[in-house]
Parts: C-alpha cells; sequence; structure tokens
C-alpha cells in the first residue's frame, strides 16, 4: 500500500505536517487563511497553486469558495485572434479546451483547505460534525492529523448523504435503489441500467448459467442481471472502494449469493454466456477518482475488454458492451476505429440496441459541449466472437 502524502507548512514557528485528504495534488505551497483575508488576494495566491489553510469561521471558509468561483466565472474579454481561412479544427479541440478550463478552475478551487484532527473533528467555529462522513470515505482514523481541500470535503459530506438515501434506477419496471460509496460512480445515467434489462438474453444461458461483469463499480449491472435470472455472477474491479460497493448493494438486495466479486484487472478466469463491461466513455486523463468511471486515457480498458473478450465467452456467448458514442461527436474517437478494434479482437457485431440520454446537460444550450450532447446515443453492442 501507497503511503500517504503529508502536507507540511508552518504555523506559530512551528514546522507542522499533516495526511493529505484530497485528490487534488500537494499544493506549491501553504499560507493560514482567515476572515482578513480579502476576495482577490486569495484568489491571486489560489491562481498560483497557494494553499489557504483556513484558521477561522468555518461558514466564511464556504463564503470565501463561493467568491473565488465567482472570479473563476467571471465573463473574461476575449481578444480575436487572426487565423487563416482555411487552418484546419484539430480533432476533440472543444473538448480538450473545455478540459483544461475544468482543470484550472478545479485547480483554483482546490486551494481552500481545512485541517481534521485526529478523529475527524474540525476546530473552527461554526463547522459542522464530518465525522461519520470521513468515516465512510477515509476508514477509520489512525489519531493522525489530515487536511482535505474544502471542496473534496464538500464532496465526501454529498456522499454520505446520497449513500443514507440510495439512487434509484430502472429496472424491468420495478426500480432498484443503488447506494453509492464515496469515489464509486453513482449510475445516475438510468438509461445505460435500462439496455441491460432489456438486451434479449442468448441462448447459450440455458447450458452455461454464467455471467461476468467486467468493472463491476456499484453492482448495479450484477444485480439486475442476478434478477433476470442468472444464476451464477462473477463481477470484478481493480478498485476496493468498489468491490465494498458493490458488497454492500448487493447484501442490501439480498443478491450476494447469485454474485462473487474479486479483485482483478478485466475477466476472472473461465468463461461465460453473458459478459457485461460498462468501460469510461471518453478517452483522455482522470484526475480524481471519480474521473476514472468518465475518462479512459487512451482507451486502454476499452480495447482491454475486446481484446480478450472472445477467450472468455462460451460457445454462443454474447458480450454486451456499453457505451456511449459522445467521443465520436467529441472527435475523440472514430466509429471506423471502434469497429476496426472489434474485428482485430475476433468479434462480429450480432446487434445493437440504442437510447437517447436525458440528463441534463443533453439539452443544456449553455453548456460548452451541447452539440455533442444534443447528438449522444447511448449503445448497448451485442458482440460475438467470429466463426473459424
Amino acid at each position: 500500500m501507497t503511503a500517504p502524502s503529508l502536507l507540511t507548512w508552518s504555523e506559530k514557528d512551528t514546522t507542522r505536517s499533516a495526511i493529505w485528504r484530497s485528490d487534488q495534488v500537494l499544493p506549491k505551497q501553504v499560507v493560514l487563511a482567515d476572515d482578513t483575508m480579502t476576495a482577490d488576494t486569495a484568489y491571486r495566491l489560489a491562481c498560483a497553486g497557494t494553499g489557504l489553510l483556513w484558521r477561522s469561521d468555518f461558514q466564511n471558509a464556504r463564503q470565501m469558495l463561493q467568491a473565488l468561483t465567482r472570479r473563476i466565472d467571471k465573463p473574461k474579454k476575449i481578444r480575436a485572434k487572426k487565423q487563416a481561412p482555411d487552418a484546419p479544427t484539430l480533432p476533440g479541440a472543444a473538448f480538450h479546451t473545455h478540459r483544461q478550463a475544468q482543470a484550472q478552475r478545479t485547480r483554483i478551487l482546490s486551494q481552500v483547505l481545512i485541517e481534521l484532527n485526529g478523529d475527524y473533528g474540525i476546530d473552527l467555529r461554526r463547522a459542522p460534525d464530518v465525522k461519520a462522513a470521513c468515516v465512510q470515505a477515509f476508514g477509520v482514523t489512525n489519531g493522525q492529523a489530515s487536511v482535505i481541500s474544502l471542496r473534496s470535503l464538500q464532496g465526501v459530506i454529498g456522499a454520505f448523504e446520497w449513500r443514507k438515501n440510495g439512487v434509484e434506477v430502472p429496472d424491468m419496471g420495478e426500480a432498484l435503489r443503488i447506494y453509492p460509496h464515496y469515489g464509486v460512480f453513482s449510475p445516475v445515467r438510468g438509461e445505460y441500467v435500462e439496455l441491460v434489462a432489456k438486451a434479449p438474453m442468448p441462448e447459450a444461458l440455458k447450458s452455461h448459467a454464467v455471467a461476468f461483469d467486467v468493472g463491476v463499480g456499484t453492482g448495479v449491472l450484477s444485480a439486475v442481471l442476478a434478477r433476470r435470472g442468472v444464476a451464477q455472477i462473477v463481477g470484478t474491479d481493480m478498485s476496493e472502494r468498489a468491490l465494498a460497493c458493490a458488497r454492500d448493494n448487493l447484501q442490501r438486495l439480498g443478491l450476494q449469493n447469485q454474485v462473487q466479486l474479486l479483485h482483478t484487472d478485466l475477466f476472472p478466469p473461465g468463461q461465460a454466456a453473458v459478459i457485461v463491461c460498462n468501460p469510461p466513455w471518453l478517452p483522455a486523463r482522470a484526475t480524481s477518482l471519480l474521473e476514472q468511471a468518465v475518462y479512459d486515457e487512451g482507451s486502454q480498458m476499452l480495447k482491454g475488454f475486446l481484446s480478450g473478450l472472445a477467450s472468455h465467452l462460451c460457445e454462443g456467448g454474447e458480450g454486451w458492451l456499453i457505451l456511449s458514442d459522445l467521443a465520436e461527436h467529441l472527435g475523440l474517437r472514430s466509429r471506423d476505429a471502434l469497429l476496426g478494434w472489434i474485428a482485430d479482437a475476433g468479434l462480429q457485431v450480432l446487434g445493437r440496441i440504442d437510447v437517447k440520454p436525458v440528463h441534463a446537460k443533453a439539452s443544456d444550450k449553455t453548456d460548452a459541449l451541447h452539440a455533442a450532447r444534443a447528438a449522444e446515443v447511448t449503445s448497448l453492442w451485442r458482440l460475438g466472437a467470429t466463426a473459424a
């Protein structure tokens, strides 16, 4: 296990250190901040990569974060650049510009820091009790102080509430309630769950009643397969957080005896009649735990799933690849490239089921990627091994 990073700063002529709890990189340096610091000064320091360790009223730290947000989101005057009339637009240029702006925004807003004491308490006036939320997110404390960005702490609190209330997703007319854990992507895009709930089961299941769920996440797709009558399911994931989350959800649903969970990369040993995989949809670098469910640099998981699928399918078995075409509309991957990877892996397309997303961003015309999101289609690709 990798040793945790330590954040170090000077305070009252003493050098102090604490465990760093945020996904973001360590600040270049740390200064103490309180109610006397102006928002303009805080913004200048945060833009330079300086962490602002808050030492006064907690609610005022929240107000400072809001002030930084307003400064980032303030419309900027853009000077028109001279460009040759026929200058080509690079594939994915709009997306990469959007990602750079997102990364810069996150980096700045992550500079407001909160110290957690040895029991995850916060020694600031009007601070909330976050002990239970932090134990769920990070495990039982070893008594050592830690520091977390206020933005990350808000995510911890939000995940705690998600886990208490759960998320309702469609499943063959009867809703499933799934309880996401901190750092595990919530199945808020329910259309892909519905695809698995409605896809026709292959005949091979009658003689080989085994399914694999590659990248099990919250366990929602394993639960759908189990409810559809698959006798034996093996779910895999490289994330211990995801496996713990899936185990919790399957136990809540009374399906734990049908699903075995393995900590492994991609496929478990053996063959199955149905192998379902919902890989990250966009080929870009993830910068946080949650982003690992959305971004897959170089399409590594997608390519790995396709290249290993044929050898893990029993005769007549099907691989169900759940994939959005958003990457195609953004110029990050072509349909021809996807079909080429499928063919090169010794696979053929048996069919495809499509659904239009209904999430809010698909109809938000102010979104920087609105045109691509509005055209997006999510598909379940039914893949089989090519006949020898």
